[in-house]
């Protein structure tokens, strides 16, 4: 398999699982577009067929201009990769209308618009892969994180109707649902939990690490893997999916 040619964007490509992504798809020959809000996390990484560009996907026109000029730079993007997102977790009445704006105005809105403009450019080519990563939140409750939960459920929502309006053509249209991933917000997570519940980090920490079914928190390369096989040979069948990388059966 090879990517060579293909132009991917990956947006929250500097760290944790867009960049695993990211580096995923640069090994199998792809130039991949990187953005992010933090111009020195992405420079940091760039490189080794990654291109970084600062972009906040919650900023219409600002997504709009950076898919315009990578697509100058580098041809028509043929992977997309909806990555970016925040999470943050309160109960129901602890959620004031700020907090649940920004959740949805990051990982919906702005997987929207990423997805939009980034069409614009693939409906140039004739063969492309949409990919959003949800969360296993978006397949079953969260306790704690009916805004996180609500956003990635949307999200699922969307990839279903984007493949249903793209059931004939050369694209698909699929969502990523991973478990607890070793990233840097299962470590902010840690903080979170242990102030709120009143116990250790070491406890804090395995919460989070029984919620998957194999005990174990699952690794950045495993979830680009996944987005890497949803782009390759045999998988152009695979269309409106939740990929649900969890360790094990997860109800939803």
């Amino acid at each position: 398999m090879t990517l060579s040619g293909k132009h991917a964007l990956v947006t929250g490509g500097g760290t944790g699982i867009g960049l695993a992504i990211a580096q995923a798809l640069a090994a199998q020959g792809a130039q991949v577009t990187i953005t992010g809000r933090r111009p020195e996390v992405l420079e940091a990484v760039a490189g080794n067929g990654l291109h970084a560009m600062a972009m906040d996907v919650t900023n219409e026109d600002q997504v709009r201009q950076v898919i315009d000029t990578a697509t100058a730079a580098r041809g028509p993007f043929q992977v997309i990769v909806a990555n970016a997102g925040i999470a943050e977790g309160r109960k129901l009445h602890k959620t004031d209308t700020q907090l649940w704006r920004r959740i949805m105005a990051t990982n919906l809105d702005g997987a929207f618009f990423t997805i939009r403009e980034g069409m614009r450019s693939m409906l140039q080519t004739d063969w492309g892969r949409v990919i959003a990563i949800s969360s296993i939140a978006g397949v079953r409750g969260l306790p704690g994180g009916g805004a996180y939960s609500a956003s990635k459920h949307a999200i699922i929502g969307m990839m279903r109707s984007l493949a249903e309006d793209f059931l004939t053509s050369n694209y698909t249209f699929n969502s990523i649902c991973p478990g607890y991933v070793e990233t840097d917000i299962v470590t902010r997570n840690i903080d979170t939990i242990k102030d709120r519940a009143g116990i250790s980090a070491d406890q804090a920490l395995d919460i989070m690490v029984q919620a998957n079914r194999h005990k174990r928190l699952i690794a950045p390369a495993e979830i680009g893997a996944a987005a890497v096989w949803l782009c390759g040979p045999g998988s152009q069948s695979v269309n409106g999916q939740e990929i649900k990388i969890a360790g094990g059966q997860v109800a939803g």
